[in-house]
């Protein structure tokens, strides 16, 4: 049990790592740069080490890109486009009904032009693909891929979701003047941003994300060189609440309202609500499945 639980750790201990140098780091780069928000700086910082930190951790492990979930190039291009297709299909119901019950409502004050939606589209594409190209190598790849190694299939999905959600809610909304910023001025920012996660107004939005990235986990799992299907599922995602944020506002006092999260209008109750739904469907497919090829 001890070793399990020095394994489950392991992940926040490379986190802290990348948190810490990114607070050094981030001080002197202020200091050259200039007048920079010294949070937004240690908060990139510490995202560029992480995504830094697959490669001595492919070392370790001793993988290559294909072990890490990385098909061919034809196949991934092609599992990007199925996994687009699956994003449409577990989200977009959901847009349906926040728009059903009056929780998104139009923004009339867009300029509504074909042009304009191309450019919202396209500009919003790029950012979620970017998103999804260094998030799902992180979690779905190396974090996943060694946590299996360690601990039961479940264990290591659940505790690579549980990672994955809380890295949402290390953030930080305290400002440091530049003429007040010291070399250790970014650990009062780290402590800020990881007590943030103990706030309870975060609790809807963080399952939601548990739900987001156990699916992705699960999806991942199936396919032994399936990263390109949870990459093009996430990019979907995110793109779709990027144009529903631009297309839409969220009405927090409409009946329904609960169902979603101040986070960004969209992830909450409904979103873990249905994705458990669509996990449990999932699971007993399979078993079905297994039932039948048994007999």
């Amino acid at each position: 049990m001890m070793r399990y639980a020095f394994y489950a750790l392991a992940p926040l201990i490379v986190l802290l790592v990348a948190a810490t140098l990114a607070c050094i780091v981030g001080y002197f780069i202020v200091q050259v740069l200039g007048d920079l928000s010294l949070q937004k700086v240690i908060n990139k910082t510490t995202q560029v080490f992480l995504v830094l930190s697959i490669f001595p951790a492919m070392a370790y492990f001793n993988v290559n890109k294909y072990a890490l979930g990385f098909a061919a190039r034809p196949l991934f291009l092609k599992q990007l486009l199925q996994g687009f297709g699956l994003g449409l299909l577990t989200l977009l119901p959901v847009f349906i009904v926040l728009y059903g019950l009056n929780i998104s409502v139009i923004d009339q004050s867009q300029p509504w032009t074909i042009a304009w939606l191309a450019e919202k589209a396209a500009v919003s594409l790029l950012l979620a693909l970017l998103v999804s190209l260094i998030e799902e190598p992180l979690f779905r790849g190396i974090l996943l891929l060694g946590l299996s190694r360690k601990l039961p299939a479940v264990a290591a999905i659940v505790i690579s979701a549980i990672y994955y959600a809380a890295l949402h809610f290390i953030k930080t909304k305290t400002e440091i003047p530049v003429q007040d910023i010291g070399l250790f001025s970014g650990f009062r920012l780290m402590a800020d941003a990881f007590a943030n996660l103990l706030n309870p107004d975060i609790l809807s939005a963080f399952f939601a994300l548990l739900m987001v990235g156990v699916f992705l986990g699960l999806v991942r799992t199936q396919v032994k060189t399936g990263l390109g299907l949870c990459i093009g599922c996430h990019a979907c995602w995110v793109w779709q609440i990027k144009m529903s944020k631009t297309l839409f506002n969220t009405d927090y006092s409409a009946d329904y309202a609960y169902l979603v999260s101040a986070y960004d209008g969209v992830i909450g109750p409904l979103v873990t609500g249905w994705l458990v739904l669509a996990i449990l469907g999932y699971v007993a497919y399979r078993r079905i499945n297994q039932a039948n090829a048994q007999q």
